[in-house]
């Protein structure tokens, strides 16, 4: 852990800082040693603590890593998590600035909205189906306060899970119409397929996902509520963005997601 706690706030300032100027920093795992999980996860809950006194709402979760292309792309071997806020979220085809985004990636995954809380300390999948009200594809817009992606899985987790944005669908679809862990994805970059994937890409099945977010909140007494949306996790490879690029997310029955960057 880190040796004090004014390393831990110095780390979540530096990333404060980069967020909001837009000005990648370095890899915090280099710059503030040692770094383990517990202490990444204590910098981004002060940022999480930060971004609610200043008055953002908190909407859901998102897991990461949870596949072993993006895991190979990162270097990582283990899932994680980050928290959404309301001002992340945005609706199917509406165009996004490219502005406030320093080093942008897309992924296609499984949005799950909650009916109910998760609040056992072990869930079972039959937890994970009765709390679901509904299913959504989803686009992940994930982005890296870290100058050049040069990130672990501690400098990734302090920095809030990489995430940015998200996209969701318009159609909400029950999980006993759609089977998410043999669900094919394809994802579209400018008309062009740049990324495929299944359900099974995500720990065998988003469920399997979910299971373990909500295990890993209701333990640290922060369960999943209900109205939270779940980013499951990718589907396939993330891709890079660049303004002007479009992306469309089909996922078979459970439908397709599309958005824009501005130019």
């Amino acid at each position: 852990m880190f040796e004090s706690r004014v390393d831990i706030e110095a780390a979540a300032l530096a990333l404060r800082e980069a967020q909001q100027s837009g000005q990648a920093c370095g890899p915090i795992r280099g710059a503030f040693e040692p770094l383990d999980l517990v202490s990444a996860y204590s910098i981004q809950e002060i940022n999480v603590g930060h971004a609610v006194d200043a008055g953002r709402r908190i909407v859901g979760r998102k897991i990461g890593l949870t596949s072993k292309a993006v895991q190979a792309q990162i270097g990582v071997d283990q899932p994680d998590f980050g928290t959404l806020f309301a001002d992340m979220c945005f609706p199917d085809g509406v165009e996004i600035s490219s502005d406030s985004l320093i080093a942008p990636r897309c992924e296609a995954e499984v949005a799950l909205v909650l009916k109910k809380d998760l609040v056992r300390d072990y869930h079972t999948v039959l937890d994970i189906i009765d709390a679901t009200e509904f299913a959504l594809p989803a686009l992940e817009i994930v982005d890296s306060r870290i100058a050049n992606w040069d990130i672990g899985i501690t400098d990734t987790i302090a920095d809030n899970g990489s995430s940015a944005l998200f996209v969701l669908g318009s159609k909400p679809v029950p999980l006993s119409g759609v089977d998410v862990a043999n669900l094919a994805m394809t994802l579209k970059k400018n008309g062009e397929v740049v990324s495929e994937g299944s359900g099974a890409a995500c720990l065998g099945n988003p469920l399997n996902a979910a299971i373990w977010l909500a295990d890993t909140l209701s333990q640290i007494q922060t369960p999943i509520r209900a109205g939270d949306v779940v980013l499951t996790g990718a589907l396939g490879p993330m891709v890079p963005v660049e303004p002007g690029d479009s992306f469309t997310a089909d996922m078979a029955a459970l439908g397709t997601v599309s958005t824009s960057f501005s130019a």
